[in-house]
């Protein structure tokens, strides 16, 4: 097979990539149809600026447990059953949020719609299974780019088609349009692919309940990695208790502790009890993989989709507030930012194919600790163009960054590539939450710099101890027999 993929064929493992990203697209299209609209959606129900921070930040906090479940389900159950799903059950939850009439109701939709951000995942272990190694960059750069273009969708088509429908319910009828929209790809996904080529076996995890891992450093450092993930959910629930926002009241706060901890506890057990067999016997070599690779990935991840998350939520409202521009105007203006995932994270992927993994990692990410440090000087002083292109920018090597991660996360253990994309992909989560939390306290310029230092340090870790994938991995096939899967 060649390593160009011809974009205008709907055959084969090319018919595959359209309609997943496709999924992909109207998923994200989804979850932040909220975005441009918010300066309406705060008018109509007479928001306060902490309750626009507080659905802002809800609608990536489910996300974050949702990609590590979905991860695990993908798995075992196969990305056609889950996606269609996704897309499915996404469509009610939002009509809850178009048609909500309370902030209260707003904000328990905006969380639960959380949930349809983990559809990424379902996608990631798709494509890995359509397409061999020295095109995954590529497949997964398009995969993942085009997809995030439905953001810039929302940013983009919304607003004009609120203002077509006219009327004080104008931006909900717009956002009916998009339910309407998933619950019909979702059955039409479902009719129209396979989880594998034809005669191709899907290998699924030995265990469910956690990710396998192959020595005793290795466990201990999933354990480790596995916190920030609740610990997110911890920054969310304190950022709404009285402390921070006092949107919930101290008891409900301790019982969401409580609650978090049980559940991390609880997958710590699990995890042990998934990799009991490392403390008895020692792995072979040939089904050996280090758990840093993901480690690594995850914290590039949490940076490279984390700034993409927070920059998309807030450049709307930037625009409106920094320079004084209309709702439309600055939801065109914002939309640049995800729209250029068409171009690079594809280019993300390319660069990995050709230069290396890791390369191409430690190369986009100095683009982007430079590239956040000069947007951190943008004042209302600034051309509007100019700043427009920093985030461009910006753009180029974040999302480049993300289509880099991807080309490597589906090349460490086949059968649990969902698992590994949904740890990565929660870690993506977790950088937006943690972002947007840091932007609730402090200024926009201070937000963009707190993005690029975090960048130089993932830079740092990442020219330590991050490997090039390399030779093959091993999978097991049912009656016995070792497959060598090439990863390199």
């Amino acid at each position: 097979m060649s390593q160009k993929l011809n974009l205008l064929s709907l055959k084969g493992n090319m018919r595959i990539l359209h309609t997943t990203w496709v999924a992909f697209f109207i998923s994200f299209m989804v979850w932040f149809n909220h975005a441009p609209l918010m300066s309406v959606i705060r008018e109509v129900f007479d928001l306060t600026a902490q309750e626009v921070s507080v659905l802002l930040i809800l609608n990536v906090a489910l996300t974050i447990p949702a990609r590590i479940i979905v991860g695990m389900m993908v798995d075992s159950y196969g990305p056609r059953r889950m996606f269609s799903g996704i897309l499915v059950l996404s469509s009610f939850l939002c009509l809850f949020f178009a048609w909500a009439q309370t902030f209260q109701q707003l904000a328990l939709a905006r969380f639960m719609l959380g949930f349809v951000g983990a559809g990424f995942v379902v996608g990631i272990r798709m494509i890995g299974e359509w397409f061999p190694a020295r095109q995954t960059g590529i497949a997964q750069g398009i995969y993942g780019g085009w997809g995030n273009f439905g953001s810039a969708a929302s940013a983009m088509l919304l607003p004009a088609l609120a203002l077509t429908f006219g009327g004080d319910d104008g931006w909900r009828y717009a956002l009916t349009v998009t339910a309407v929209l998933a619950f019909s790809y979702g059955i039409f996904y479902y009719l129209s692919v396979t989880d594998t080529p034809k005669g191709s076996t899907y290998f699924k995890p030995k265990k469910v309940g956690g990710m396998e891992v192959t020595s005793k450093g290795d466990l201990v450092l999933y354990i480790v990695m596995s916190m920030p993930i609740y610990g997110a959910l911890a920054l969310l629930i304190w950022k709404l208790s009285p402390v921070s926002m006092n949107w919930i009241d101290s008891s409900t706060a301790y019982i969401g502790y409580a609650v978090i901890a049980a559940v991390y506890l609880y997958q710590v057990m699990q995890i042990i009890k998934v990799n009991k067999d490392i403390f008895t016997k020692e792995v072979p070599n040939l089904f050996r993989y280090q758990f840093k690779q993901v480690a690594v990935l995850n914290l590039a991840y949490l940076v490279t989709f984390g700034s993409e998350l927070s920059l998309v939520s807030m450049l709307p409202l930037l625009y409106v507030d920094m320079f004084g521009l209309s709702p439309v105007t600055a939801g065109l203006l914002a939309a640049i930012y995800p729209v250029m995932n068409l171009v690079a994270r594809p280019s993300g992927g390319i660069f990995s194919d050709k230069v290396g993994r890791k390369k191409s990692l430690a190369i986009l990410f100095t683009g982007i600790t430079f590239a956040f440090l000069v947007l951190s000087q943008v004042d209302s002083s600034w051309a509007v163009a100019i700043v427009v292109l920093c985030t461009i920018l910006c753009a180029i090597f974040s999302q480049g960054g993300s289509g880099a991660v991807y080309a490597m996360a589906p090349l460490i253990q086949r059968r649990m590539t969902g698992q590994i994309a949904g740890m990565v992909g929660a870690y993506g989560n977790v950088g937006g939450l943690v972002f947007l939390t840091v932007l609730s306290f402090v200024s926009p310029q201070t937000f963009f710099i707190v993005i690029g230092c975090t960048a130089a340090v993932v830079l740092a870790l990442m020219l330590m101890f991050l490997q090039e994938p390399k030779g093959q991995t091993a999978e097991v096939l049912e009656d016995g027999t070792v497959q060598l899967i090439d990863v390199s």
